[in-house]
This record gives structure tokens, C-alpha cells and sequence, in this order.
């Protein structure tokens, strides 16, 4: 039986991106249950991808319920009814063999990654607050993607000067804007700029010089569009709300580097439920960005744990 349930889970503090504002994060959470055995796993419908909770509760509930994880990659496309049901599958077989899922994929058994810490958009000042009380952290991610951005990056740099920083424009810029201020990202130590062209615009990026390495987020879902990223971007950004799952991610992550791409790998604001798959595809990635419980102020019942930026590999009881 697949069964499917919208869960809540309030925010530690308000998080801003150039999109919105949000105070709590929405997730489906699934639970598969055959022959005696439990499997979970997790979405996070995203509306700039077209979905909603109600869509996706949709497609999940029109699946067989004997469906196979071979087969529920024909049965939906990449997004986040897949993804939730693909690591359900995982983690019931695990469970259902008594062997990790690690093992039963062909890897490596996982060990902690540091992870990115996420500062939300905000006026200068307070950004420059939020970076100072985070200064400790290795690996910061500023929210940008709007007319103000300069004076918002100036001050997270000098309330974190030691950290290194990551830009996420949510394709907030135009390439002028982006031409304008690459200079200063790259004397600001900026390590990574993710999206900063619109997906539908980033042909511009195989025109350009660039400074400071670009990451794919919009503009990279599945395997099937790597080609296409070829000369625009150094890096791709891999979650598994967007690849359909673990099934894909892994797939992408391990193409993405035999092409000569970074591999940066993310997540939607979720629970330690939705982190605990994607850890596996995190090992080895040049970035990882797994902060989402980070950003909570309530979790799954047995979350991941983290000390400082360091998160653990997920207990058995959590998933996988």
C-alpha cells in the first residue's frame, strides 16, 4: 500500500528568497507498506516547477500499488511525486533485505559531509548579524537575486570573513547585471554563483568569461539535459525533488562527472527524511548543500545529526 499525507513543520526563523517569504515548510511524506515491511520517503512540491500539494498528492495516489522502482521511472516524470516514492522503494528494500541502502545501490558506505549553512534574504545589517552569529560555519549560501544585492554580499563578508560563500540568484539576474558585478564576486572570495540567469536565458553564459564558477539549478533536472549545460555552466546542482529521486540522482551525479562537471548537491527546505537519501549522493560532491533540519525548528522523530556544519549519515531508523 502507498499512502501519501501532507506534513508541516515550522521554520526556526522566517526564510526569504527573491520569490517569497515562508514561516513553515510543507512537505508530502509517503509510506510504502508491503509483506510487513515500512518504507518512507518525501517530497517538497515547488511551484516554479508546476506543482503543487494537491498535484502531486495526485500523481503519487495514481500509481499502482504494486509499482516496481524500475517501473516508476516510466510511470511519472523527474519531480517530487516521483522522488518521494523512488526513496520509499529504496528504503522498504533495505529494510525488507536487512542491507543498507548504500550496499544495495554498488557504493561506498556514506560518512558525514559538511554542509552549506543557508543565510535568508534580508536587509544588509541584519544579513551582516546573521553571518557574524554563523562566522564559525565553513561554508555559508546568501539568498540574492534582486536590485540590492551588492550591499547584502558586502556585509555577509564582513560579518563572515573567513567563510567561504556561495550566491544563489534564483535566476534573479539579467546577464548585465551579472557582467556588472561579476568582478566584485569573484574580489569578494564568492567560491560559487548558482542560476543567475533565468533557465529559459541561460544561453548568454556560453558567451561570457567567467570569474567565479557558475552552478546549474534550474537549468539541470535529469540526465537527459546535461548536454545542453555544456559551455554555460562549471557545476550542477543535484536534487532529488528535481531528478525524481535517488534513482536518477545517482545516475546524473556519476555522468555529470565523467563529462567534467562540479556536482554540488542540494535540497529543498524539508525534513531530515528528505536529507537522508540525498546524503548518499553527496558523497564525493564538490559542494554539498543538505541544510534543511538546519532550518527547522521541528524534525522527524529520529533526525539527522548535525554538529556545527557536519551531518551524519542517517540512522536506520530514520531511512535506509
Amino acid at each position: 500500500m502507498i499512502r501519501v499525507s501532507h506534513d508541516t513543520f515550522k521554520l526556526a526563523q522566517v526564510f526569504t528568497i527573491a520569490r517569497g517569504s515562508r514561516t513553515e515548510a510543507h512537505v508530502l511524506s509517503v509510506t510504502l507498506e508491503r509483506e510487513g515491511v515500512t518504507g518512507r520517503g518525501e517530497c517538497v512540491p515547488y511551484a516554479r516547477y508546476g506543482e503543487s500539494l494537491d498535484s502531486v498528492t495526485a500523481q503519487i495516489e495514481s500509481l499502482p500499488q504494486g509499482i516496481s522502482r524500475a517501473e516508476l521511472q516510466e510511470a511519472l516524470p523527474a519531480g517530487a511525486a516521483r522522488n518521494a516514492v523512488d526513496c520509499a522503494l529504496w528504503d522498504w528494500e533495505a529494510k525488507k533485505k536487512g542491507v543498507p541502502v548504500w550496499e544495495l545501490a554498488g557504493l561506498d558506505k556514506p560518512v558525514s559531509q559538511t554542509t552549506a549553512y543557508t543565510l535568508s534574504l534580508d536587509e544588509p545589517e541584519k544579513m551582516r548579524a546573521a553571518a557574524a552569529e554563523h562566522a564559525h560555519r565553513p561554508l555559508l549560501k546568501i539568498k540574492l537575486g534582486t536590485p540590492e544585492d551588492m550591499p547584502r554580499l558586502r556585509a555577509v563578508r564582513e560579518g563572515a570573513p573567513e567563510s567561504k560563500i556561495i550566491v544563489d540568484a534564483n535566476e534573479g539576474w539579467e546577464i548585465e547585471t551579472f557582467l556588472d558585478i561579476q568582478a566584485e564576486l569573484k574580489k569578494l572570495g564568492v567560491a560559487l554563483v548558482e542560476q543567475p540567469l533565468p533557465a529559459a536565458g541561460d544561453e548568454a553564459l556560453s558567451d561570457i568569461q567567467r570569474l567565479v564558477p557558475i552552478c546549474a539549478d534550474e537549468s539541470c533536472h535529469t540526465r537527459d539535459g546535461l548536454t545542453d549545460l555544456r559551455g554555460k555552466y562549471d557545476v550542477i546542482n543535484i536534487k532529488l525533488d528535481k531528478t525524481g529521486g535517488l534513482t536518477e540522482a545517482l545516475r546524473l551525479r556519476d555522468l555529470a562527472r565523467a563529462e567534467g562537471f562540479g556536482v554540488m548537491v542540494g535540497c529543498m527546505v524539508g525534513s531530515s527524511l528528505a536529507m537522508a537519501p540525498a546524503m548518499l549522493v553527496a558523497q564525493g560532491a564538490d559542494y554539498v548543500d543538505l541544510d534543511g533540519p538546519l532550518l527547522l525548528a521541528e524534525d522527524r522523530d529520529v533526525p539527522l545529526r548535525y554538529k556545527g556544519s557536519v551531518v551524519e549519515p542517517p540512522e536506520p531508523e530514520l531511512w535506509g
